[in-house]
């Protein structure tokens, strides 16, 4: 078991200074012209696929990094360039996560690869889970899977909204249900492997921010799959079903539903993404408060700018803190005892959010602009208090978890 660090070794000192000089280079000087566009930064994927950043091997070595940290460094140095930008380059992850949590080790090498591609020929991946009445309440999902034996095929039939790269994703992975009776427990994930018929991309949605992350809905009309594209397979479904029916009867157990094993792998990650976005916001504030003056002074002599510079940092430095205490233990197999997921998730969320909106007030009228890239970080932020489980669901896991009790 790797020791618990608050300083990284020098491998992850050269990995985050290549990644940060790709996110100054690369990403940051695109980042105003694809957040106009609204629509995919794929030569910003490519560049990025031709170093090596986007790449399974890339993820891979980041993901199992002994310390746990690999990973949450990569999402802050990226999303420190751009958050929109950043998420097309890291969106496939959440698809590719779902598989790793839920997969065969047959299933992982099968699709993982083909959800990056090549440098030469880029692909994404979608992860599909929310509804259009069932987002935060995942009991309340219709997408259906029926199993067809003859065929040995499943038959998915539903529509998915909010799916990053939804539509036009190489491979998605699809959380459905096949089990009614059983709630969030009566749900499995799927492969829909490329170009299978039934499936199309609906609505694309124009957001307030991260803009330059496509982000749509996907419609699932007979959509025929492989038995073999069951994550974990027929067998340990069926054996997760008859646990969770017993459950039912008799309380014991606790089964976890195949969307939420997902969120929970992710919610750290999740959290230093929006660590890199207040860190950016507080760095734009702090330089543009050391030279800007008014009455004769730089701004930041007044306390009033200065006690705010102070909580931001101070608040960007906790967040840090606790993404990286969840990332350690989930490396290293500790429980979620106190729901430290969550809590990383919850207060780098809020921090990106109340960071970002002094970094527009410390800015002014400038802040309040398109000239200065503290209005797009201020949008962009809005979203890490909403995707993968809302603020409002992270208490509620965090309050459930501390007290055992069933809070609604």
């Amino acid at each position: 078991m790797a020791e618990f660090t608050m300083e990284l070794n020098d491998e992850q000192k050269e990995v985050r200074d290549w990644l940060h000089g790709f996110a100054a280079d690369v990403i940051r000087p695109a980042a105003a012209e694809w957040d106009e566009r609204e629509e995919t930064p794929w030569p910003v994927i490519q560049e990025a696929a031709k170093v090596g950043i986007y790449s399974l091997d890339f993820y891979a070595q980041q993901y199992f990094d002994p310390t746990g940290l690999g990973i949450p460094m990569a999402m802050e140095e990226l999303f420190w360039g751009d958050a929109g930008i950043a998420l097309s380059i890291v969106g496939t992850g959440l698809a590719a996560v779902g598989v790793l949590a839920n997969g065969t080790e047959e299933q992982i090498g099968t699709w993982i690869p083909q959800m990056y591609g090549d440098a030469n020929d880029v692909k994404v991946a979608a992860f599909c889970s929310s509804e259009p009445d069932a987002g935060s309440d995942v009991a309340s999902m219709r997408t259906r899977a029926v199993y067809d034996e003859a065929k040995d095929e499943w038959v998915l039939n539903g529509t998915k909204t909010w799916a990053t790269n939804g539509g036009i994703a190489n491979v998605h992975v699809v959380v459905a249900v096949v089990d009614a009776e059983l709630g969030s427990k009566g749900h499995a994930s799927f492969i829909v492997p490329p170009n299978t018929p039934g499936l199309s991309q609906g609505q694309k949605f124009k957001k307030h921010g991260i803009r330059a992350s496509h982000t749509a809905e996907v419609v699932l009309e007979n959509v025929r799959v492989p038995g073999s594209c069951l994550l974990g397979g027929k067998e340990k479904l069926d054996q997760r079903l008859a646990r969770a029916r017993e459950r039912a009867k008799t309380g014991g157990e606790r089964v976890k539903n195949a969307a939420m094993a997902t969120f929970e792998a992710s919610r750290p990650a999740v959290g230093a993404m929006a660590v890199g976005t207040a860190r950016a916001a507080y760095e734009v504030a702090l330089d543009y408060a050391k030279t800007r003056e008014q009455f004769g002074r730089p701004i930041i002599d007044n306390q009033g700018v200065a006690f705010q510079l102070a909580d931001m940092r101070t608040s960007i430095d906790a967040a840090r803190l606790l993404v990286w205490r969840a990332s350690w233990m989930a490396i290293n197999g500790k429980q979620f005892t106190a729901a430290e997921g969550s809590m990383s998730k919850l207060f780098a969320s809020e921090t990106a959010k109340t960071v970002t909106a002094q970094a527009v007030q410390i800015l002014g009228g400038n802040g309040y602009t398109r000239e200065y890239p503290v209005e797009r970080m201020h949008r962009d932020a809005a979203i890490y208090t909403i995707f993968e489980g809302t603020s409002e669901i992270q208490r509620l896991v965090i309050a459930r978890t501390l007290s055992g009790m069933s809070i609604r």
